[in-house]
């Protein structure tokens, strides 16, 4: 019997496929953009050459989450279980040292182009019920770029017969072009934070008065380490709260913007990313409509009901002397 041969009247396919699939990109003036078809997800966005993310090159795996949308979670769930409605469920341990669940069922799934224009690009992927999943979410994702950065706009709908809960997040790291994070200084919105136990799961609520997670003035990150959310968000007459990152000589920033739908935001200083080349190379900033674990301590939590929607919206500035004026988004 012959086994890996092409039948004669089929040519076989030899073209070199990137670890994240098709790419996709966009521009407006002098940025430019790289979406993939795995996961939907952000993978480079340069301005005027320079880059604002800590990414990764198109022939390399994604590590990290680095760029990725976290839908039906994000962050964790404790132990990969929750109970809902009624019953228990158990969703597989995609993180098994922690022994948990972590940042949903989609950002290895293939996504769809739906459109696809010189400064927009949407994608769209239906989440099927699954172990652990209850129903059938249909899910966008839409990127553009304008003169004041990115808009990242996802959307969840619940085209089951029954309701799920919902939460969704995204996971840059943030990059003004040093080897490493420590020179840079930081500002992050959160009066409160997260503590989390050895597994990553919140343990309760705190101040940030007196810790070295308080950045609500501008600090340098030094060595210090974070990993944790931070929620009681300050924003602004927008409604939206901010985080920035500039470098150490002030020639270059990046900010990260969140409108209402995100009460929550995870700062990452990559300290404990297993390749050692990656840690503390960008500060992760990762919106989040709902808390860690929310899937059982309910904070954040949204339920859909069969037919409703949800979307919430977040973006990128990368242009420092425009952060006073950009509240157009």
């Amino acid at each position: 019997m012959k086994t890996h041969e092409t039948p004669d009247n089929i040519t076989p396919d030899r073209t070199l496929v990137p670890p994240s699939g098709s790419q996709y990109e966009i521009r407006s003036g002098d940025q430019t953009v790289v979406l993939t078809e795995v996961g939907a997800a952000l993978r480079t966005y340069t301005v005027k050459g320079r880059s604002v993310l800590d990414d990764y090159a198109e022939d390399e795996h994604c590590t990290g989450a680095r760029g990725q949308s976290l839908i039906p979670w994000p962050n964790r769930i404790s132990r990969g279980h929750y109970g809902w409605r009624g019953s228990s469920r158990q969703l597989d341990l995609t993180e098994p040292d922690k022994h948990g669940a972590i940042h949903g069922l989609t950002r290895w799934a293939n996504w769809t182009v739906t459109d696809h224009g010189p400064a927009r690009v949407s994608f769209t992927y239906v989440l099927h019920a699954c172990p652990g999943w209850p129903s059938v979410l249909r899910c966008r994702l839409d990127y553009s770029l304008d003169e004041y950065g990115l808009t990242v706009r996802t959307s969840g709908t619940n085209v089951g017969t029954t309701a799920c809960p919902y939460g969704t997040g995204a996971h840059p790291y943030l990059s003004v072009g040093t080897p490493i994070i420590d020179g840079a200084s930081a500002q992050a919105p959160g009066s409160v934070y997260l503590p989390v136990d050895e597994l990553g799961i919140p343990t309760g609520w705190k101040p940030v008065d007196g810790t070295h997670y308080d950045l609500r003035t501008e600090e340098e990150l030094g060595a210090r380490e974070i990993d944790v959310a931070y929620t009681d968000l300050h924003r602004g007459a927008d409604g939206r709260a901010r985080v920035r990152l500039v470098a150490p000589d002030r020639a270059a920033g990046v900010e990260l913007w969140v409108d209402e739908s995100y009460p929550y935001l995870e700062i990452f200083t990559g300290d404990t990313l297993p390749e050692p080349g990656r840690r503390r190379t960008g500060l992760g900033v990762e919106p989040m409509t709902c808390a860690p674990n929310a899937f059982n301590s309910g904070e954040g939590l949204i339920t859909l009901e069969p037919g409703e929607s949800h979307t919430a919206s977040w973006g990128i500035n990368p242009y420092p002397e425009l952060w006073k004026s950009a509240t157009r988004h």
